[in-house]
């Protein structure tokens, strides 16, 4: 089949499979905290010395709305919100140490927003150092920041280096000024190079920049251009992924535009293909889904030993069962279960306040959840999974089989015996393979707008 018509056939709405369940599947009525705490202080004991856990800490707060971003975040130019809420980040550590048998020693810590490079370099080392109070590191451990190049300043690339960090990611989107006027992020290059190269300078072993291709009146050509001035930088990681499109989420900024405005889906898939071959031509090696990386990067090493894992955080090179997310509308993980903080900044720090775990809604997974997740992470990070141990997995649900036959007759996936491999034809289409693993999804076809498409 044509590559048009592929794309008319699969360009549904879909999951990114940063969880299974997926947030609007958990179960929520039969979700207590009680039943979290219990999934976290397993998980914790089962791992917390043989691997290490994880750290997200979202930082909400943005001095300008982007209205691309579907992110929880808190617009406000107001910088003396800065200390009370970190002064609630470390109290929601506190509580979740108490519940621990033992010191945590943390692998992976993750700042995210929003905006971290909102925060003063002061304020961030009192939070960092805060954190390690209660907390020893990993022998080997990757600590990284997302900063926005307009703001971010050498001094908080010092100090995070100072504390650990060697990896910091930064937004490029586009480089095309009626693009940035449409999403409200003027960015100059010079921005973006400055910043990376003080990042490099210092010592920082891998920078990441994110280019999103699908954007409002964003062209095939702009999207060249873009990566052709990434060429002059030559990150370590690229995230290069589609715009997704999600007016309807409560609290979302995508506006001032619609969907009029926004590449068709053939054309986005040619931006992704040209977006694609320039990268490989600059020696970059496509990672799972919308990740690139040199081979001198952690995340490609990760993918050549067998250890890329995916969570809350998107890609990492190298997985802990436990994830604990820190701050307004963070999600945990426990790989038994998810648990999702309070959204609303001030609702957040008076339960805080109260001495309660800020969480509102989870899922506790069930041992069908389970199975399914390690296939769908498979197909995720691998693009691949064998169901050898479970011989009638498909029997319970034809309808998944029938999806996985169209697949396999249009050349995006291949299975032989108990084993499903995605194509290099079908890399584009991993979501809705997954897609086809995913039962709750299956059985209970959303009758509204949940996901974003999936081309």
């Amino acid at each position: 089949m044509e590559t048009h018509s592929l794309i008319q056939k699969y360009n549904i709405p879909g999951p990114r499979y940063t969880s299974y369940p997926t947030v609007p599947y958990w179960d929520e009525s039969s979700f207590t905290a009680k039943a979290w705490e219990s999934t976290f202080i397993k998980s914790f004991k089962e791992s917390n010395v043989q691997e290490g856990i994880s750290i997200y800490i979202h930082l909400p707060f943005c001095e300008q709305l982007c209205t691309f971003c579907g992110c929880h975040k808190r617009i406000t130019k107001r910088h003396e919100v800065e200390t009370p809420y970190l002064q609630s980040v470390l109290k929601e550590w506190r509580l979740y140490c108490n519940l621990l048998p033992a010191r945590p020693i943390i692998k992976e810590l993750h700042l995210g927003g929003g905006t971290p490079t909102f925060f003063s370099p002061e304020n961030l080392k009192q939070l960092i150092e805060g954190i390690f109070k209660l907390a020893s590191r990993a022998e080997t451990y990757e600590y990284s920041f997302e900063g926005h190049p307009n703001n971010t300043t050498k001094a908080h690339l010092q100090t995070l280096y100072d504390l650990g960090f060697r990896r910091v990611s930064y937004g490029v989107q586009d480089y095309n000024l009626t693009v940035q006027k449409a999403i409200n992020r003027i960015q100059p290059f010079e921005n973006v190079k400055k910043v990376t190269e003080w990042a490099r300078e210092i010592g920082y072993t891998s920078v990441s920049h994110d280019i999103i291709f699908g954007l409002p009146f964003q062209s095939t050509n702009a999207v060249k251009e873009t990566i052709l001035k990434t060429k002059e930088l030559l990150p370590d990681r690229i995230a290069f992924y589609s715009y997704a499109h999600v007016p309807w989420i409560k609290g979302n900024g995508q506006r001032g535009f619609n969907e009029n405005d926004l590449p068709k889906p053939t054309v986005k898939r040619e931006q992704y293909e040209l977006g694609k071959a320039l990268l490989e031509e600059m020696g970059y090696i496509e990672i799972g889904m919308d990740h690139f990386a040199l081979k001198s990067d952690s995340m490609y090493q990760a993918m050549q030993n067998h250890k890329l894992h995916r969570n809350f955080m998107g890609y990492t090179a190298s997985k802990t069962q436990l994830m604990i997310g820190l701050g307004t509308s963070s999600i945990s993980d426990s790989w038994y279960g998810f648990a999702q903080n309070e959204k609303r900044v001030e609702k957040y720090q008076a339960m805080v306040e109260e001495g309660i775990l800020p969480v509102v809604k989870g899922h506790i997974l069930n041992q069908e959840d389970l199975v399914i997740r390690k296939h769908i992470l498979n197909l995720m990070c691998q693009l691949k999974t064998n169901w050898q141990q479970q011989k009638d997995y498909f029997e319970k649900l034809p309808e998944s089989l029938q999806l996985l036959d169209e697949m396999i007759s249009d050349g995006l996936i291949c299975i032989t015996g108990k084993e499903l491999e995605i194509t290099p034809a079908g890399r584009a289409f991993v979501r809705n393979a997954c897609m086809a693993f995913d039962w709750r999804l299956q059985r209970n076809k959303p009758d509204t707008k949940l996901f974003s498409m999936t081309i």
